[in-house]
Order: C-alpha cells, then structure tokens, then sequence
C-alpha cells in the first residue's frame, strides 16, 4: 500500500504545553495506518522567512522532539532550506516558528523533508528478503505517471505495519490515488 504524508507536525511535551497550554492532551481524531499513531484534532501555524503555512496538522501521540515533515515545495514556499531526511533525523536540520492558540515556539532545528521509506514487520522483512536499513526501490504502475522511486528506505519495527510513504510533491509526480499499491524492486 502506498500512503501520501501530507505536511504535518510532530510535538514534544514541552512545545505542546508551550502552544496549546499546560496540561493539555492532543485530541485524536483519526487513527493512521500505522499502530499508535493518529491525525489529531490541534492545528498549528508553521512560519518561515517568506510565508506561513496555516492549520497544519498535529500528529500524535508527542514526541521526544519536535519535527516538522514538509514536501520539498512547501519548504521552498516558506522560505527554508529543509534536508532530506529519515525521520526523527534532525539534528542540524532547518527551523521554523510554530503559532498556536496559547503560544508560539522559535525552533532551531526540526524541519525536515521525510525520506521515502517503507514501514514493515520483521516478518514483512524476511519474506522479501530485507533489513532495516536497507535501501530498495519502489515500482509505482499508475495508469498516467508510472515511476520507480529509488532510494527507499526500510524502515523494520514489530509494531509497524506494511506500507509506503511519501509525500504530496512525490504522489503527484506518479499520479497516486488513494488505494494504490507499488511492487518492491530490489
């Protein structure tokens, strides 16, 4: 299965206390596809030099460091100068201003463009033959905009389950629908 991340915003206990109050808690309001995690309820405002992107989605449970996952074309849009990056990965990345309803926070870093990867069991991984790690990619037969994607991450947890990830800017360039599904191409 492969799943478009839209942009979206993961928090610290510290910056979610700081944007939407002490003592609060996200609000789930759809679970996503892999186990634990969910789209919540909270929005924010990410800042950059040139704009600001307004209501971005909160994603939880929180985190033990902000992160802040934008396509390449949102990060060129706001101004800011965002790596390409395996997730959880920003130490030296890019910064932003966040704006909430109770407070704004000013990050020095966390502003990353999320790596394509692909989520998957330990089991997943021994039936194709793979480790966490690994570097695969990823044939996408859509009807109009058929791709491959290379340098694919696997990203291999007990907890996870099977699916692809990419972005907005890469969906629309192989023409993604909700549903589709890509062959692993080692």
């Amino acid at each position: 299965m492969i799943e478009i991340s839209a942009r979206h915003v993961h928090l610290s206990c510290e910056d979610l206390k700081t944007l939407f109050g002490e003592g609060y808690c996200l609000n789930n309001r759809k679970d996503l596809s892999q186990p634990g995690q969910f789209a919540s309820m909270e929005r924010v405002d990410v800042v950059g030099p040139k704009k600001t992107l307004k209501g971005v989605t909160v994603i939880g449970p929180v985190r033990s460091a902000t992160q802040i996952e934008l396509s390449m074309t949102d990060a060129r849009s706001l101004g800011i100068d965002a790596p390409v990056r395996e997730s959880g990965d920003i130490k030296g990345s890019a910064g932003c201003r966040l704006v909430g309803p109770k407070g704004e926070v000013e990050l020095k870093e966390g502003v990353i463009v999320a790596k394509r990867h692909v989520h998957m069991t330990p089991q997943d991984a021994a039936e194709f033959g793979l480790k966490d790690g690994d570097i695969i990619s990823v044939r996408v037969d859509s009807e109009v905009r058929p791709l491959i994607f290379g340098n694919v991450v696997v990203r291999v947890r007990e907890n996870f389950s099977l699916a692809m990830h990419i972005d907005t800017d890469e969906a629309n360039a192989a023409g993604v629908l909700p549903g589709m599904t890509g062959t692993i191409v080692k």
